[in-house]
């Protein structure tokens, strides 16, 4: 597994929680508005040796109380799970970030309990997800099996759409808010021009009055359904 970087400090990336962030390189898919192209797309620079990174973690043991772990996708690393492990040993509740294209990597991880909040990216309805995530093959029952897992199993769990004018419609995330039906959390984030996209040809941002109206036609189907970034 390689690590691309780590910050420091976060107190809005993990909820209710002072924490940090381990970013890991690659992803497995190539959503065009991915704000992380360079972890995407090609070697993000040299990235951070184990001793560094062991050195982040005990250094802050204690006066961090989460970490999270992000991408890129993480779980297209199944030494994801030593990592947490190690993590969880330091005193740290560990949050994962995840795009849901691995769901028996997620499940061992959720079993074994080496994680205590997970962020899962709907990217779309599962219709629009080859277009969406810029794959023609893309398996979306690995999708709603991730989903279906975090509904099930306890923990806490969030999942978020970034919504693309270009990409996304009214019709498309009304079918998405059907397909994750009774959601504990799920936030509709706005697109953000990070001018470090993977494609941005075509993309946009939904104005606010916008967002607000594709989360009323959300909500019927997802009541716990709130804006991000606007």
């Amino acid at each position: 597994m390689k690590i691309a970087g780590i910050q420091k400090l976060t107190l809005l990336d993990y909820p209710g929680k002072v924490a940090g962030i381990i970013f890991t390189d690659r992803c497995n898919l190539r959503c065009p508005f991915c704000h992380n192209a360079a972890l995407v797309t090609h070697e993000a620079g040299e990235g951070i040796g184990e001793d560094e990174l062991s050195e982040f973690l005990e250094k802050r043991a204690g006066l961090l109380e989460g970490m999270v772990i992000t991408g890129g996708e993480p779980l297209i690393y199944p030494d994801v799970a030593l990592l947490m492990r190690k993590i969880k040993s330091l005193g740290y509740s560990v949050k994962l970030d995840t795009n849901g294209t691995e769901p028996d990597l997620l499940r061992r991880i959720i079993d074994e309990g080496l994680c205590d909040y997970v962020a899962m990216d709907i990217k779309n309805s599962l219709a629009a997800y080859p277009m969406t995530v810029g794959l023609a093959n893309i398996d979306t029952d690995r999708i709603v099996r991730s989903a279906k897992l975090l509904m099930s199993c306890g923990i806490e769990y969030e999942f978020r759409t970034t919504v693309v004018k270009g990409i996304h419609t009214v019709e498309s995330m009304t079918t998405l808010a059907k397909e994750i039906a009774g959601a504990k959390k799920y936030f509709l984030q706005q697109f953000k021009n990070s001018g470090d996209l993977i494609s941005p040809y075509g993309l946009s941002a939904f104005g606010a009055d916008e967002m607000r109206a594709i989360a009323d036609a959300v909500r019927p189907y997802v009541p716990s359904v709130e804006l991000r970034g606007i």
